[in-house]
């Protein structure tokens, strides 16, 4: 029986909706059929009998100048109920996937930081435009990264984020202004939660070892045994 993954996508700067396609495909084949919402509160009412939730989008309130033409067709709060239902979705079971921008998401929610392990803060975190660097899995031990050698990669290396006290990166980059964590894993009551900071583009996703992390990580995040996500 195929396993449902609600992706979440949509939002400015990021070919979302690209990327998303592309990640379903890659999950087919793993028996995680992705069914794609564009709006969040359609997507969280989706979670009945899901069994991984993938945020691939950049949903936020948007405050400043800069987002001014974008606010009115993207500008968005999740409500009270939305944000209740996710937190009971990942305590319950469930699996959450944040990918890239998921950590700017739902600005206004704290509990977004402390399910999915950090969060983009603004005046503080940053990123340089998208370039070559290498991806560098850290000493912790973990089937998602288990085996995994250094590869280098085309992206945006986000900087700065904010991580909770028991978050332990899997992944780093090897930016001119330090290491910065790429991927994490935890369990939360009964749920497991993976964000991976990589994914601006088609290119991210395409790129054979981030393709393999990706599997990984939704095989880890909707319970599998490390037998079978360090196969994928």
């Amino acid at each position: 029986m195929a396993l449902r993954n609600v992706l979440l996508w949509g939002g400015i700067f990021h070919p979302f909706e690209e990327t998303s396609a592309e990640l379903a495909a890659l999950l087919a084949p793993l028996g995680i059929e992705s069914e794609l919402c564009l709006d969040p509160e359609a997507a969280v009412s989706a979670l009945d009998g899901a069994d991984l939730f993938t945020v691939n989008a950049l949903r936020w309130r948007m405050h400043g100048e800069k987002y001014d033409p974008h606010r009115e067709e993207w500008a968005f709060s999740l409500s009270e109920p939305a944000r209740v239902r996710v937190a009971e979705f990942v305590a319950g079971g469930g699996g959450l996937l944040g990918l890239h921008t998921a950590s700017i998401c739902f600005d206004d929610w704290p509990g977004w930081g402390e399910l999915l392990g950090g969060a983009w803060v603004w005046g503080t975190s940053h990123h340089p435009p998208p370039g070559a660097f290498t991806a560098q899995p850290t000493a912790a031990r973990h089937p998602i990264t288990r085996g995994v050698d250094a590869f280098e990669i085309e992206d945006e290396v986000y900087s700065e984020l904010a991580l909770r006290s028991n978050v332990v990166p899997l992944l780093a980059s090897d930016a001119a202004s330090g290491a910065q964590p790429l991927l994490w894993a935890r369990k939360l009551g009964l749920g497991r939660v993976v964000y991976d900071a990589l994914g601006h583009d088609q290119r991210s996703f395409r790129h054979e070892s981030h393709q393999r992390m990706l599997r990984r990580a939704a095989l880890w995040a909707v319970g599998r045994d490390d037998a079978e996500v360090e196969a994928a």
